[in-house]
């Protein structure tokens, strides 16, 4: 290219940028001149209103169902969260949250805690979707993002294909957003006039429209979540009093509380219609309005002398992705009480602040005995793992390529480890047990995992010392190790499932017997809570996020060889090899070295060629009495009434499962009448080599192992299709799947039996879906996301 030509394109890109710019400049001020200059508007009517009244009871409910399945959490599209009406009213953003090549920690823009008021999240960026100019019928709906994309909609329902032309439609979870402003709507309607909201989905109904069109010409007024009842903040005042004792002893234990059940959903279980509750910090004690302290992690400096304990309204919608109920009652209260306040230790003094003690748990909560820690965790194990699976660490293929896509989850007998040998083994380890959240939220990856690999592998060998010295000759390496849940809790077990870029855990052994499996002890449990959920940042830089994600290689492996020691000791070397087959040498150096350096042998007593399969067996003897039937797809009314194609299901393996997506919910109506409906979860299970590899998973894939289960109910909070069909098309249906070997065979069993995004029934099966759901487990549920939905 001559130089003349380079200067011709260069400005002619220049002119380019001027005059959209210009453009962008052009409609504000058309905007100013036409309807005045936009300043945020007050939009929350009085309590008990009608305005108040018609939002909660019509207006809300279309939003939640038709928006908020794709607007929530920290992965809504834009970060537009309608969740909420103070969401809604502060608007989208440009930036993304989930970045993972940022070279500097971002600022913090969480919804209740960065901002209490639209006017500062305007000064942090966010644009209204509202109008915020002259509060006129012809304003509101033309200066007002969402009233504009909703007419746009209308004005171009989805095409009438079956499936959508993947070059015009963009799914992926990194896909490129627009986000227009007001300002550049009618450039965004110009290129894209197919892409109104909701975006790759049916347009919603012309009555739910004209609801909705009506709202938004009237000025949008939205009300608040209610206040709780008397009786629920009596019970609060109950805990709040608990949590806020004078003694040093009382704010150490309610610190460590706080700085694990931050994430969790509190409720009160004696309620019929519970109201859900954020613990958070305050500079304000009971009975003040709460002063919230806003800092990047739970165990940050909070810059004040006396930290207060309080419980917040959540004023969310509740969705599946990030609810994670946590019952409160007298039995709770006394259970807090006899693990942290009866038991006699001493608290000379409060843990700093500082990363470098506040980060590592085994340092910051030392003067409480391990076993209360270790008990309060596992009380609630469910609750404890959710954390990192529905936490903000969750999201994303490389977040989750760490963990195999089933596993199952055993715990170390808290009076097995309930010694004074064990304390002074955690003591002694503390340096080696630093983890990466102490360098805060921007780190250079090489020089730290360098450092945090070799104090992993000081760690190990120490703990395979002390292990060898205290089971000597294997006497007592023996299921007598794993917790039973004291005979009733039925935390005792749990399974994991990763569907490639979400996860989902759940109480119990669900489906067939895994590749893997872990077996979690204290020190275990508390660190992977403090890299995932308490020291994880979801703005982090993409140093702290690759750091975490790598440490949790140690952590994962760690679990496993847990697992691997209750067998014989050749057996423990057969599958570490099946399970990191062709793996790296620096990986394989450590598993043969620091890993393998625990050499007693087992206390088991196996009688087959399978070691494995047994113990797995033995432990499900274990444990029978706890394990919870909720997902075993044998117990329902269909397998009840001998349905073989459930059974089907559950075998599909091979070519056929790798041809399904990760989750398929599935709807089987009744051929009888006055009998609901039956909810099933066909889970699709990955098979890898090996998952050491950071950034080039296929690579490790062995589609030909691919497996699935087969679950009752709704597991995961992303489906990526849906089935629909009759008690009496189901046998057709489960021989038809397990035939199909290319892809255009799985379209056209979608064609028979398929809801998709495209389909027109699609919200009325979306509404029944999450009405079922709802009616069956209505303190659990959520609403479900959408935006994993395929278009297949």
């Amino acid at each position: 290219m001559t130089k003349n030509n380079r200067y011709l394109k260069r400005s002619w890109l220049f002119a380019l940028i001027l005059f959209f710019s210009g453009c962008a400049v052009y409609a504000g001020l058309n905007f100013d001149q036409q309807f005045g200059k936009p300043q945020p508007q007050e939009r929350l009517a009085a309590a008990n209103s009608p305005i108040a009244n018609h939002y909660l009871d019509t207006v809300k409910p279309i939003i939640e169902n038709r928006c908020v399945v794709c607007h929530a959490c920290y992965d809504a599209p834009c970060q537009l969260k309608m969740s909420s009406a103070e969401g809604i009213d502060r608007g989208a953003s440009k930036d993304k949250v989930y970045e993972g090549t940022r070279l500097l920690a971002a600022n913090t823009t969480r919804m209740f805690i960065d901002a209490q008021s639209t006017a500062e999240w305007r000064e942090k960026g966010f644009n209204p979707v509202l109008n915020e100019r002259i509060q006129s019928e012809e304003a509101n709906t033309q200066a007002g993002v969402m009233a504009r994309m909703l007419q746009l909609k209308q004005a171009h329902p989805l095409p009438e294909q079956k499936v959508l032309n993947h070059e015009e439609w963009d799914f992926s979870l990194d896909r490129n957003q627009q986000c227009p402003t007001i300002e550049e709507m009618a450039k965004y309607e110009q290129n894209y006039p197919e892409w109104g909201m909701p975006y790759g989905l049916p347009q919603i109904s012309d009555k739910e429209n004209q609801v909705l069109m009506d709202w938004l010409a009237n000025g949008a007024l939205m009300a608040t979540a209610p206040q709780p009842s008397a009786s629920t903040l009596s019970k609060v005042a109950e805990w709040e009093t608990f949590l806020n004792g004078s003694s040093l002893k009382q704010q150490l234990a309610s610190r460590y509380i706080y700085e694990h059940l931050f994430v969790s959903h509190l409720y009160f279980s004696d309620e019929q219609q519970p109201t859900f509750f954020k613990l958070v910090r305050s500079r304000t004690a009971p009975g003040e309005p709460i002063d919230l302290i806003a800092t990047r992690r739970p165990y940050d400096d909070p810059g004040t002398t006396r930290v207060y304990y309080r419980f917040q309204p959540v004023r969310e919608t509740i969705v599946d992705k990030t609810h994670m109920p946590y019952a409160l009652n007298k039995a709770k209260l006394t259970r807090f009480n006899t693990l942290f306040i009866e038991p006699e230790y001493m608290v000379t003094s409060m843990p700093s602040y500082h990363p470098d003690i506040a980060a590592n748990p085994l340092i910051a909560f030392k003067q409480i005995p391990v076993d209360s820690r270790y008990r309060f965790m596992i009380d609630n194990a469910q609750n404890t793992i959710m954390g990192f699976i529905k936490g903000p660490v969750c999201r994303g293929q490389l977040a989750l390529n760490v963990i195999n896509d089933h596993f199952w989850v055993f715990f170390v007998d808290p009076a097995m480890a309930n010694t004074p040998s064990v304390d002074d083994f955690y003591e002694t380890q503390a340096d080696n047990l630093r983890l990466p959240a102490e360098n805060e939220s921007n780190t250079l990856p090489v020089a730290n995992w360098i450092s945090y690999s070799k104090q992993q592998g000081r760690f190990l060998k120490a703990k395979n010392a002390f292990l060898n010295d205290a089971f000597k000759n294997g006497e007592h390496l023996t299921t007598d190790l794993i917790w039973d849940g004291d005979g009733y809790n039925d935390n005792a077990s749990l399974t994991v499932f990763r569907h490639f870029d979400s996860a989902t855990v759940t109480k119990g052994l669900v489906g067939s017997q895994p590749k893997t499996a872990w077996v979690i002890d204290y020190s275990l449990l508390e660190r992977i809570h403090y890299l995932l959920v308490a020291g994880f940042d979801v703005y982090g830089n993409f140093g702290h996020q690759l750091v975490t994600r790598m440490y949790m290689d140690f952590l994962r492996m760690e679990g496993e060889s847990n697992f691997l020691s209750l067998l014989p000791a050749d057996v423990r070397r057969e599958q570490l090899a099946y399970w990191y087959q062709g793996s790296n040498k620096h990986l394989s150096d450590y598993l043969q070295g620091d890993i393998n350096q625990f050499d007693q042998p087992t206390g088991v007593k196996f009688h087959t060629q399978h070691p494995k399969n047994e113990l797995f067996g033995m432990l499900q003897e274990k444990l029978k009495v706890v394990l919870p039937d909720r997902y075993d797809f044998t117990q329902s009314q269909l397998a009840k009434n001998g349905s073989l194609a459930l059974y089907k299901l559950n075998r599909l393996s091979g070519k056929q499962a790798s041809l399904l997506p990760e989750i398929t919910f599935i709807m089987v109506e009744p051929t009888e009448p006055n009998q609901d409906a039956e909810l099933f979860t066909l889970i699709r299970n990955s098979a890898h080599k090996n998952i050491s590899s950071l950034f080039n998973e296929e690579s490790n894939r062995l589609p030909a192992q691919d497996n699935v289960t087969l679950v009752r109910g709704l597991l995961g909070s992303y489906p990526r299709a849906f089935w629909h069909l009759k008690a009496s098309d189901l046998d057709t249906a489960a021989k038809q799947i397990s035939t199909i070997t290319t892809e255009e065979d799985y379209r056209l069993f979608l064609d028979k039996y398929g809801v998709r995004r495209t389909s027109p029934d699609f919200w009325s099966f979306s509404d029944m879906l999450n009405e079922i759901n709802h009616n069956m487990f209505p303190v659990e549920s959520g609403l479900l996301d959408y935006n994993r939905i395929e278009n297949r």
